[in-house]
């Protein structure tokens, strides 16, 4: 067992599904699986939605497949989803478990009052940096292997608003410039602020200081990758 830090670096271990269905059932949320070789689970009010999507391999995102959509509806018998949120496999899944709980704790997850600075201020709280050319929109963490941007939505990214030019908040984790990408994650436009943050930098977040333990460790990370101890 390793005890790793910087969190965003440490990989999901192999076991992203696990962990995360794990924290959905322990949330209340009933899981069915589909025709289409993947796991749903839906939240207990009905207003939200996530599902283990790699077998159906719907889109990729910085050359990663998509392995988890989140999605929120206003209402459990609205066939439309106000939002829709897409994690690739890589991603540390302590920072998709505290998002899932922000959105269970929510009473209204598609309405969000916070504004962009939300994230940003969230992230700075954790010592990272913001871009100096987009200061308004973009952090790094402090070794600039990480990024956080707020620009145009991705086009297989899906928003309840259909108009063009939408922006929404992206990140993703480049161990070493031109390396492959180790995670990527989008959130359509009408994903609350809030609720980005709190992937992004609350409790046990994407960019907390703690360690993590991990039983294997990222190629791609070596060298980047602080172990603090084995056991």
């Amino acid at each position: 067992m390793y005890w790793v830090t910087p969190r965003h670096l440490a990989g999901d271990d192999g076991v992203l599904a696990e962990q995360i269905g794990s924290s959905l059932t322990g949330l209340g949320w009933h899981m069915w699986p589909t025709s289409r070789d993947t796991l749903l689970y839906v939240s207990p009010d009905g207003l939200c939605g996530a599902e283990w999507v790699l077998a159906a391999y719907p889109f990729e995102l910085g050359g990663l497949p998509v392995a988890w959509q989140l999605s929120a509806r206003p209402d459990a018998d609205s066939v439309m989803t106000s939002w829709n949120a897409y994690f690739t496999a890589g991603i540390p899944y302590e920072a998709l478990a505290d998002l899932l709980v922000a959105v269970d704790t929510r009473e209204a997850p598609d309405i969000g009052y916070e504004g962009p600075e939300t994230v940003l201020n969230a992230l700075g709280a954790q010592g990272w940096v913001r871009d100096l050319d987009s200061p308004h929109t973009t952090a790094m963490d402090p070794g600039f292997s990480a990024t956080f941007s707020l620009g145009l939505q991705p086009p297989l990214v899906q928003d309840a608003d259909p108009r063009p030019g939408l922006m929404g908040w992206q990140a993703w984790t480049e161990p070493v410039l031109g390396a492959p990408y180790l995670w990527c994650a989008g959130f359509s436009a009408g994903v609350p602020h809030d609720l980005v943050a709190a992937f992004a930098a609350f409790a046990s977040s994407l960019a907390s200081p703690a360690v993590v333990s991990r039983r294997t460790l990222p190629k791609d990370a070596e060298g980047r990758l602080m172990v603090v101890r084995r056991s």
